[in-house]
């Protein structure tokens, strides 16, 4: 049985790896999140929305030394928040209601996506 402080440990070794992931790429810690947090014991689908959790303050905080920095386009916030928050919301109520395996299955499938775009179209 594993002790408490190295359950601490885990969680902490886990939020850093996320921060700094979201941070350097300017997202991603939720794809790195979720596998994390089923690691250390969350079951799939409080693994999903806890890292949605997880991703509020961390981008909240990114944003903060990025616009410290000058690093960001105002023109997009406003037409970017509408989609995210609609987007947020299907994915939020789908969440609930979609089996374990096809929120599995998309996830997996989105990662994939996201890397081959990368390594193919940088």
């Amino acid at each position: 049985m594993e002790k408490e402080w190295q359950i601490r440990a885990k969680q902490i070794s886990c939020g850093g790896a996320v921060g700094l992931a979201n941070s350097v790429f300017g997202g991603g810690g939720g794809m790195l999140a979720v596998p994390m947090l089923i690691k250390i014991g969350l079951q799939e689908k409080e693994a999903h929305a806890t890292a949605i959790l997880l991703i509020l303050p961390v981008s909240f905080l990114s944003f903060l030394l990025y616009v410290a920095r000058g690093a960001y386009d105002l023109s997009v916030l406003i037409p970017t928040a509408i989609g995210v928050t609609v987007g947020g919301w299907l994915g939020a109520k789908w969440l609930g209601k979609l089996p374990v395996r096809a929120v599995n299955l998309a996830f997996a499938a989105l990662q994939a996506a996201a890397g081959i775009f990368l390594f193919f179209f940088p």
